[in-house]
């Protein structure tokens, strides 16, 4: 169950519906089903976006959807220090909580429904992890980590982050109240989301009721990808169907559309999907691990500066330990 939540939908701001024959219902290209693996120190996460050709993408990067999982005491996990160069990282905690610090001295911590959004730009190093309490105690742990790429103007940018509460995202509602839409970042039919972005994207946790169908307005310019966190749906008008750990992709055109199925699990009452659209950068990318910059020379001057130490140096701190995530 999502933090972050209404008992009545229909008290919220309406997305009005694109008027028939303004708007170019945008088809769907693919669905795609994410593989499985692990991350950091071995949590459990499904890669949504393997598979999907780039110029689709562009200018997000990559996307986890890290659990859902239901910890045993002494079990939760997270990265251990590791650099970051070149883009953003967008941290969205669905359910549970994890700290966070960087060598420059920022951290904080963020929990259900709160997004950590980090722009690396020149580079720092970073450690993500359960706090304490909850690695005695085990607990349930579900969200997403995604990439956005920033443009060669940005890319040496000083570091920056946001925390953006789960309080401060901006709630909307479809006309007849079946749809939940939180907008954390980006704006829909002239609403807009508390994350400020260097490379114009929207992103939106929908959670749609049984049987509930949203169509929303949608950029032209974007890009659109829709990832289905759980439940089972549709995406389009023609209705393809999706399901828990698969991506859509849309082509061209200015409305997308999903539908949730009229049964749902039982312990998946709704579908709940993440929507993305982005405006696509459009620039060479050399990207190897945690580096993302435009050419091979300026990935191989970031290698040698992380390893002379300028991305920055691990802080003492009782309990962390080195590494990297490459």
């Amino acid at each position: 169950m999502p933090a972050i939540t209404v008992e009545n939908p229909l008290t919220l701001p309406r997305v009005a519906a694109p008027a028939t024959g303004t708007a170019t219902q945008r088809p769907v290209l693919a669905v795609s089903t994410a593989p499985t693996g692990f991350e950091g120190e071995g949590f459990p996460v499904r890669r949504a976006f393997a598979g999907i050709d780039y110029r689709h993408l562009d200018p997000f990067i990559m996307m986890d959807q890290m659990g859902e999982v239901d910890y045993a005491p002494g079990e939760p996990k997270g990265t251990p220090w590791h650099p970051h160069r070149g883009f953003e990282t967008v941290t969205y905690i669905i359910d549970g909580i994890f700290d966070h610090q960087d060598s420059q001295g920022g951290g904080g911590t963020i929990t259900d429904g709160d997004t950590q959004w980090m722009t690396a730009g020149s580079g720092l190093l970073h450690i993500e992890a359960p706090p304490e309490q909850l690695v005695m105690s085990g607990g349930f742990f579900h969200g997403l980590q995604l990439w956005v790429n920033l443009p060669a103007k940005d890319k040496m940018m000083a570091p920056r982050y946001q925390d953006i509460r789960g309080g401060s995202v901006q709630l909307l509602t479809s006309p007849d109240g079946g749809a939940l839409l939180r907008v954390i970042a980006g704006g829909i039919d002239g609403h807009q989301g508390p994350g400020i972005t260097h490379t114009p994207i929207t992103m939106i946790h929908a959670t749609l009721a049984p049987g509930a169908e949203v169509t929303l307005p949608w950029r032209e310019d974007f890009n659109g990808l829709a990832y289905v966190l759980a439940g089972r749906g549709a995406a389009g008008a023609d209705r393809r169907p999706v399901r828990v750990g698969q991506t859509t992709v849309f082509g061209a055109g200015s409305s997308l559309t999903v539908r949730a199925d009229e049964q749902q699990e039982s312990h998946t009452p709704n579908l709940e999907v993440v929507l993305l659209g982005g405006q696509p950068i459009r620039e060479p990318m050399a990207h190897y691990g945690p580096f993302v910059m435009n050419t091979r020379e300026e990935l191989q001057q970031t290698f040698e500066d992380f390893q002379k130490g300028r991305l920055g140096t691990i802080p003492a701190v009782h309990g962390m330990s080195e590494g990297d995530e490459m």
